[in-house]
């Protein structure tokens, strides 16, 4: 049964998706129609604040606001310090202390806080006039909390046992923070968070150690919070999700069985690789932003002069903001063509330097891949950085971290598949020129906010990533081979039939298939509507869903831009469709109504 209009998909308190069942509906949410917007229970996380973080801000800023504020909230000092740095660069003449930052740690009973289960709450504060400029850091950077560590925090706060740290006065907007309380400043801790990182037997370094105090913490935990936060269970379900990434487990059995059978290292995906080599982050978006802002922040420390970045190929949205909004700017190739390739190989010549590339393999929604064999000659020529998203071919189906320096994805999507959790990571190629340096850069910068119960969620829904990936395969595969025998449709966009499908085959995997996310167009628009709802599948923001998920993409993501779109070929009716694991006579009963409905709409 399809879900009413701003209703969770799936049915759940923590569900990524929403539902927005027909192209009517997506319209009045991109208009802010009142009978859509006063029915949303949820959205997608990074564009709808959670209904329970909007209840956590609102008890933080009835504790502890000024009049006329508003408050974004972050997992770290470290993220809200990169907020607060935003709008005093955006944001002209704002006074000193007007955008300010209150940090929240948690009381213990024990002398010593153990962050694997609790890692405090930065709150930003401003002026709620400029919420819009608050809103762009969370959707862009992806390093808002999420929304179960907000439940955690507003329980924790209610309960009395999530406090305020007093900043003191300050000068400067860079240092508007505190590093927190001396108890919280010990090895293993960075901007006052602590990271007890586990090592390769899946314990965290006070546990291996033999520190007993973790056992009395996590019963405090339990018993205070009334909920199942076990430390070793976290740092397991990380180490579990970076070896699954990493190829070195491939064990769907329960956790410790998983481990216990899985060596430390091994040559799974690629020679070299471990899990050491992979670093998670709160979504997918995360990743991006956080490895482009590790990838400036080692230029700077180097000497170097600012430089652009290049996005090549249309991407998702935010790559592009991000790339645009921090840091010197943005060289945007949106064809990502052969000619595009020539077109940079001409700058470089003439003597212009980039700070790294970013591209999709294969791109959204339009599914085309960049030739990295020539994209990796230049690099190499000429010393920039190529960082590669591999959500939507995922590593199953393609081989791109041999070809590049870092690959980033968004777990949220076809590894977790359920579609109830984010999560992004980021995988140095152990064998790239630049790997020593990038690996000391990470050193350095990298900081782990990744909540311990989405970790917990994601590793039991990635176990049988690799069988789900194969048969969604056939099922996009056959979904597209249909859509292509009818008339009415215009043009399907998808790897087999692309014409950069030699690109992506290049790096297909032996076993490897084409993935599950295609793309539509018709002759007529009203074939594309009349075709959208008739589909009889859940339809709504993201990809990688179990179950096969819709939407009218350009309209969904480009309400506001739709003729600078159509300058890079995707067009103002596009259909996306992320297709599932149901049976195949039902998937193509349904895709063959919804094209009949598109026949007859201009008859």
């Amino acid at each position: 049964m399809l879900a009413a209009v701003g209703q969770p998909v799936p049915n759940t308190a923590h569900a990524v998706s929403v539902s927005l069942p027909s192209w009517k509906a997506t319209v009045g949410y991109e208009e802010g129609e009142d009978w859509v917007i006063s029915k949303m229970q949820t959205g997608y996380p990074r564009f709808f604040i959670h209904l329970t973080i909007q209840e956590l801000g609102r008890e933080i800023l009835k504790l502890h606001g000024r009049s006329g504020e508003d408050v974004m909230l972050f997992p770290s000092l470290a993220t809200a310090k990169r907020c607060l740095k935003f709008f005093y660069d955006k944001v002209e003449g704002l006074g000193i202390g007007v955008v300010h930052i209150l940090q929240f740690e948690p009381l213990h009973g024990g002398s010593r806080s153990h962050a694997m289960t609790f890692s405090g709450l930065s709150c930003v504060f401003f002026p709620k006039e400029y919420f819009s400029v608050a809103k762009q850091v969370w959707q862009h950077t992806g390093d808002g909390i999420s929304s179960r560590r907000g439940e955690f925090c507003l329980k924790a706060l209610k309960d009395g046992i999530l406090q305020p740290v007093v900043t003191p006065s300050t000068s400067k907007p860079e240092d508007m923070y505190t590093k927190g309380p001396r108890r919280y400043q010990r090895p293993g801790s960075r901007n006052g968070i602590i990271h007890d990182l586990p090592t390769s037997n899946g314990l965290t370094s006070n546990e291996a150690n033999g520190d007993t105090e973790d056992k009395d913490h996590g019963q405090f935990v339990e018993e205070r919070f009334g909920r199942n936060l076990n430390v070793k269970l976290a740092s397991q379900a990380k180490l579990a999700i970076r070896r699954r990434i990493s190829g070195c487990l491939t064990d769907d059995a329960e956790l410790d069985v998983s481990l216990a059978k899985s060596p430390p290292q091994n040559d799974g995906r690629q020679k070299g690789l471990s899990e050491d080599d992979v670093y998670l982050y709160p979504c997918g978006m995360s990743s991006i932003f956080n490895t482009h802002r590790i990838l400036l922040a080692n230029a700077e420390a180097k000497g170097h002069p600012p430089r652009k970045s290049i996005c090549f190929g249309f991407p998702y949205i935010d790559t592009l903001k991000i790339l645009e909004k921090w840091g010197a700017g943005c060289l945007f190739y949106g064809r990502g063509s052969a000619a595009c390739i020539d077109d940079l190989t001409r700058r470089l010549e003439a003597g212009e330097r980039y700070l790294a590339l970013f591209t999709e393999f294969p791109s959204n929604p339009l599914l085309n891949s960049a030739d990295l064999s020539r994209l990796r000659v230049l690099a190499d020529k000429y010393g920039f950085t190529i960082v590669v998203d591999e959500t939507v071919g995922n590593f199953t189906n393609i081989d791109v971290l041999s070809r590049v320096d870092v690959v980033v994805s968004s777990l949220t999507k076809v590894f977790s598949g359920d579609s109830n959790v984010m999560g992004g990571s980021a995988v140095l190629n152990p064998q790239g020129k630049s790997y020593g340096e990038l690996k000391a850069a990470m050193a350095r910068e990298y900081e782990d906010n990744y909540w311990a119960e989405d970790a917990v969620f994601m590793e039991r829904n990635s176990r049988d990533f690799i069988p789900r990936s194969e048969r969604i395969n056939v099922n996009a595969e056959a979904v597209a081979a249909a859509l292509q025998k009818y008339p009415v449709v215009k043009q399907v966009y998808y790897p087999k039939c692309s014409p950069s499908r030699a690109n992506y085959d290049a790096c297909r995997t032996p076993n490897g298939g084409y993935g599950g996310l295609l793309s539509v167009t018709f002759h007529h628009p009203e074939q594309a509507v009349a075709f959208f709802d008739a589909l009889e599948v859940q339809k709504g923001p993201s990809l990688g869903t179990n179950f096969t998920l819709a939407c009218p993409y350009t309209v969904l993501a480009h309400y506001a831009e739709m003729e600078w779109t159509s300058q890079w070929g995707v067009e103002p009716d596009l259909v996306r469709l992320s297709v599932g694991l149901e049976e195949p006579d039902e998937l193509a009963g349904k895709v063959a109504r919804a094209l009949r409905a598109a026949e007859v709409a201009r008859v």
